[in-house]
């Protein structure tokens, strides 16, 4: 706060608020000095029953509030019995599956700084934060969303580990709002004393853009999705279902070290995203336990056809019992998610959700089983393997990985996200790589099929024969 008080001389009316009162003892022994010539308060408050709006709108224009608001999660709080948390609700309207496998948890300091933004709207005012550099993308979106009136905004990269030794991508996220101001980009720079941006973001279709660069270039590019991407097998009890062969036939050492011999016929090799980032797809490291071919499937039959997978199953019932996400609620024992027809496919193309290099590989078979990927990686089921080292060079293009660079951020919890691959037209790749003719060999129609049994949709091309229309990838 002292620091505050001397950046801005100007300032008349000055209000301090925290819960820590120790904090507050503090402040007001350093700015005592300042008490003659402004008006300073200072307010030993939560955040979130806090009158700020009355406190507020009183104040004449221009406003300035600058913090350093939490850097933890809602879920972080309430796992430490922390009451001073917003109530909570699904304020971006996930879905029910995104909602409930954690899509819907936020950071503490996003809720704040989207409630200072509401409470600013249509005054000449100035908002200021260090925050995760994560949240100030999303607060900017919310801004843009809502039609925050804004005049610009800047972004300034800080290094965590130098200033406050934590590692984490931080900023210095600076909101100029005034009336009838509606600016939808934000410019970004590497450190606090750089005069030029090194990019911009934006916001453009309903979507915040990584990169209006390449965005502007390549936008020709974004169009139907083509070739529908999947994410893997999602299970959440690793130290079950995910298993290491020992060498000897049908035995295999679980996560718990347990040494187990079950039959074949539910084990699939395993790829995951750190396999896709180390190249590791010949001879995969793990097998997965699939309990289901389809999302619902019911798992009793495994009692009769594989005994020996069923008791290891039961063995274990408690650990699978006890998955904690809500999808695995009202679905038959031992069920598992992102499973159909194509986690199947002999051949796959496919990238990791979690690095940073955007790379696709070609996943083969291993030993005559289609080689599965977790749910931490997304993929394209292909028909050959000819088709899948086809999209493979398609998406290895720079091209696409311009294109891509649009709409990825590297810091992000998860930097790949299906949403941002099925943006790029497949279709006008190619024909901007001149392989168009290629392309539409391998897929002279489009036929998608979602995870709901019996609800599929049917695209054929003008002049394809019936026959052709039966992929189910």
């Amino acid at each position: 706060m002292q620091a505050a008080v001397q950046a801005f001389p100007q300032a008349i009316n000055v209000l301090g608020v925290d819960i820590n009162q120790g904090y507050l003892e503090q402040a007001r022994q350093k700015v005592v000095r300042y008490s003659g010539e402004k008006n300073i308060r200072l307010i030993s408050c939560d955040f979130f029953h806090f009158e700020w709006k009355q406190i507020i709108d009183p104040m004449e224009s221009p406003l300035l509030i600058v913090g350093n608001p939490p850097w933890v999660t809602n879920t972080s709080l309430s796992k430490l019995n922390i009451p001073n948390t917003p109530v909570k609700s699904n304020e971006q309207a996930f879905s029910g599956y995104d909602a409930m496998t954690g899509k819907s948890n936020f950071d503490i300091s996003e809720w704040m700084l989207e409630r200072w933004l509401d409470w600013l709207n249509g005054r000449q005012a100035v908002l200021a934060m260090l925050c995760k550099t994560s949240v100030a993308r999303k607060t900017l979106a919310y801004a843009w969303k809502h039609k925050i009136q804004l005049d610009s905004c800047r972004i300034y990269e800080i290094n965590a580990k130098k200033h406050f030794n934590t590692v984490v991508e931080a900023c210095l996220v600076v909101c100029h709002l005034l009336p009838d101001h509606y600016s939808l980009v934000c410019p970004i720079y590497q450190d606090l004393d750089e005069l030029q941006p090194t990019r911009e973001i934006g916001y453009r279709e309903g979507s915040v853009i990584a990169d209006m660069g390449n965005y502007e270039r390549w936008r020709s590019l974004v169009g139907s999705e083509r070739y529908r991407w999947r994410s893997g097998v999602k299970h959440d009890c690793a130290d079950v279902m995910e298993l290491a062969a020992t060498g000897r036939d049908g035995s295999y050492r679980n996560g718990l070290l347990e040494h187990v011999a079950m039959e074949a016929i539910y084990i699939y090799p395993l790829v995951k995203s750190s396999d896709l980032a180390n190249g590791r797809l010949q001879k995969p490291s793990k097998h997965l336990l699939v309990t289901q071919k389809r999302v619902g499937e019911a798992t009793h039959p495994i009692q009769k056809i594989a005994p020996k997978t069923w008791d290891y199953l039961m063995k274990h019932a408690d650990l699978l019992g006890g998955r904690r996400s809500a999808v695995y609620a009202s679905q038959p024992r031992f069920a598992i998610f992102g499973v159909g027809e194509y986690t199947f496919a002999q051949w796959k193309v496919a990238v990791s959700g979690l690095h940073k290099s955007l790379q696709f590989h070609v996943v083969p078979p291993f030993e005559n089983k289609p080689t599965l990927l977790d749910d931490t990686c997304y993929f394209i089921a292909c028909a050959s393997e000819e088709e899948a080292r086809f999209l493979a060079l398609l998406l290895n293009s720079e091209i696409a990985s311009a294109f891509y660079s649009a709409f990825m951020f590297p810091d992000a919890k998860r930097p790949v996200t299906a949403e941002m691959l099925r943006r790029l037209d497949l279709l006008s790749l190619a024909r901007e790589l001149g392989k168009e003719e290629e392309y539409r060999i391998y897929q002279p129609s489009i036929l998608i099929q979602d995870d709901n049994p019996g609800h599929q949709l049917s695209l054929a091309l003008p002049g394809v024969s019936e026959p052709d229309n039966k992929r189910l990838f």
